[in-house]
């Protein structure tokens, strides 16, 4: 990284690693946020995911399906708390020496309360990475379709405003290595103005980088109703100001969106003027040179 990169502040704690190029050719970017059917809302097998990722050229892929909860939240959405050892099977079973790479990782939802199971429970299940998420701001679950009428009767920039405080305190209950999605209020088209998101994400962001937490692209906003990207172009710059490091993840429901849209989501973090991405085993961090270009996979056939 070179001297200055303001990517390279509050990552001492991360190995930096420079990439081998085979052939002069840039190999894709690892997918670090895939679901499967055990959220109830996707389809397809685990192989099949994988599969796809190989034909894509995907050296890395992470399946971060929700997590489970002893206390019902969100039953509909996320696998019981008694069939997360199928999750766990679907997934190691896949481990092996062939490529890519299968990481076990989750998507834990921070909500008022959560710590209590979470403290215990995720260090013990020993993930390579968690991916920490808000969906509901108190019993509002302001990115489900089913709730967007909602949005018609409530103040956008106040609903933004307690969105970012229980990112803050995901940030701060240190149990996540990377925030997911990052404005994901944003999914219906209701924003806040450009100065008014500085205003209540910085605070966030700085939590973010104060404990060591990444940040994950996130190409699935192109392909709701928002169209763009998680997170804007504004939130990026300033997560790179505050030397956050990033992941690249799809939010996959089908096999056939792994990968999807990560030229856009490589083009959006170099203008931000990141030069390098973060892989992880076991919830340790590593930067590696993000590649020059990447072959469009919005279009790219199977």
């Amino acid at each position: 990284m070179p001297d200055g990169d303001p990517a390279q502040k509050n990552t001492s704690h991360l190995l930096i690693f420079k990439r081998r190029r085979d052939s002069g050719q840039d190999e894709m970017l690892p997918d670090y946020h895939i679901h499967t059917i055990m959220c109830k809302h996707a389809e397809g097998k685990t192989a099949d995911y994988r599969a796809v990722a190989a034909k894509r050229g995907i050296p890395q892929i992470c399946f971060t399906d929700h997590i489970p909860s002893p206390d019902g939240y969100d039953a509909d959405y996320r696998m019981d708390l008694s069939q997360f050892d199928v999750y766990r099977s679907m997934v190691t079973e896949l481990q092996d020496d062939k490529s890519p790479e299968v990481l076990f990782g989750i998507e834990a939802d921070y909500y008022q309360g959560c710590e209590t199971f979470l403290r215990e429970w995720l260090p013990a299940q020993h993930f390579d990475l968690i991916l920490g998420s808000v969906h509901y701001i108190e019993n509002w679950g302001f990115d489900n379709p089913a709730d967007r009428h909602v949005w018609d009767s409530v103040d956008v920039t106040a609903t933004w405003r307690k969105y970012f405080e229980l990112v803050a305190e995901l940030a701060d209950s240190g149990l996540f290595d990377a925030a997911g999605h990052l404005d994901l209020p944003k999914k219906f088209g209701h924003r806040p103005s450009d100065k008014a998101l500085r205003e209540m994400a910085e605070p966030a962001l700085d939590r973010i980088a104060e404990t060591g937490m990444g940040i994950e692209l996130n190409t699935s906003g192109l392909r709701k109703p928002v169209g763009e990207i998680y997170p804007s172009p504004i939130l990026v710059s300033l997560a790179f100001d505050r030397g956050i490091p990033i992941c690249f993840g799809s939010d996959s429901h089908r096999p056939e969106d792994i990968g999807r849209d990560f030229d856009l989501a490589l083009e959006l973090a170099r203008e931000a003027g990141y030069t390098h991405y973060f892989r992880i085993s076991q919830g340790r961090k590593r930067l590696v040179p993000l590649p020059e270009t990447l072959q469009a996979t919005h279009q790219q056939p199977l």
